[in-house]
């Protein structure tokens, strides 16, 4: 029933979004698990493309890793099975075979126990490093190790909140999910039971945890804990993303650049949440007023470029006593 109720979840957060109408192709994660064996059409998706890479480094040969379920993948699933020992029908991937999949990984976590931070709870997700790192008011509570979303597929840069949590979703999604507000689609921090994939770019863009480390964070995080997902590696959108005259009501990667941007340059002072909402549009309008353009509240391309050379000036040029706070009150 979980399964089912995040699959509608998504379905329409897909036919919701602006981000989705305009750019984005299934937007979220999607490790809710289906059996895969040979069909006719053959199977497509990223699921088999993560599996094609686990047989190989297995030393088995499922032929290109295309993300298609065809006669050389099932040939290695048959073989594996065999050397396993595995009683499922032949050719079949279902959950004991992930299962198998993953005996004999070395789970690399040394925390035993977490206590309840005593201060105010943040996180901060590197996706360059993949590590979660959870702070109690600034300190260091405690740095575990993730896995985050292919380059293809990123994990989203942003400042979120973890607005609901649920136990023992199973499958891919491991015994806990803990789920963002991104505006575009649907995203967690979970558990998994590919635990090979942690420390890798491996997800369609949620962050994946050892399943015995999410179960240690789980309590200690509670609603609307704000996270922060940082990266300098990733490409800034998707493959395809193209940028859009933005304005209210949009949500976006897009969006997310532009409130960045703002910020750099002491403009905005909200969360870059991705959502253009009422407040986004003041902030805007101020950056409007302070380079002389008509207040439409709109932000176009080449504002991009534009607040690149307010930086440029900012850092290079304007005393601290002119920067862009003191000339918008």
């Amino acid at each position: 029933m979980k399964h089912l109720l995040l699959i509608i979840l998504l379905s329409f957060s897909f036919i919701l979004s602006p981000l989705n109408l305009a750019n984005a192709e299934n937007p979220g994660c999607p490790d809710v698990h289906r059996d895969l064996f040979l069909t006719s059409p053959l199977l497509k998706g990223e699921d088999i493309t993560e599996l094609q890479h686990r047989l190989r480094e297995l030393g088995y040969n499922p032929g290109q890793a295309d993300g298609i379920f065809g006669p050389l993948t099932e040939a290695a699933v048959v073989g594996f099975q065999r050397n396993q020992g595995l009683d499922a029908p032949k050719g079949l991937v279902n959950l004991e075979f992930w299962n198998s999949l993953a005996e004999g990984v070395t789970i690399d976590t040394s925390v035993e126990k977490l206590e309840k931070p005593e201060g105010f709870v943040s996180i901060i997700i590197d996706a360059d490093k993949k590590t979660l790192t959870v702070y109690d008011d600034d300190k260091v509570h405690v740095v575990l190790p993730v896995a985050v979303g292919k380059f293809k597929t990123p994990t989203p840069i942003g400042e979120w909140k973890i607005v609901h949590k649920s136990t023992n979703w199973g499958g891919g999604f491991g015994s806990r999910w803990m789920g963002l507000n991104v505006p575009w689609g649907i995203y967690g921090i979970h558990g998994t039971n590919k635990p090979y994939s942690i420390g890798t770019n491996a997800s369609h863009g949620c962050i994946r945890m050892f399943n015995k480390d999410v179960e240690k964070l789980y309590p200690i995080i509670p609603l609307g804990t704000p996270v922060s997902i940082v990266s300098e590696s990733y490409p800034k959108y998707p493959p395809g993303f193209k940028k859009r005259l933005l304005k209210a009501g949009m949500s976006g990667p897009d969006v997310i650049e532009m409130q960045v941007k703002l910020k750099e340059a002491g403009i905005f002072w909200g969360r870059a949440d991705g959502r253009f909402g009422n407040g986004t549009e003041i902030f805007v309008k101020r950056y409007q007023a302070f380079t002389g353009q008509e207040l439409t509240g709109e932000f176009h391309q080449e504002d991009y470029d534009l607040l690149e050379e307010l930086l440029a000036e900012i850092e290079n040029n304007i005393p601290p006593e002119h920067s862009l706070n003191n000339n918008i009150n």
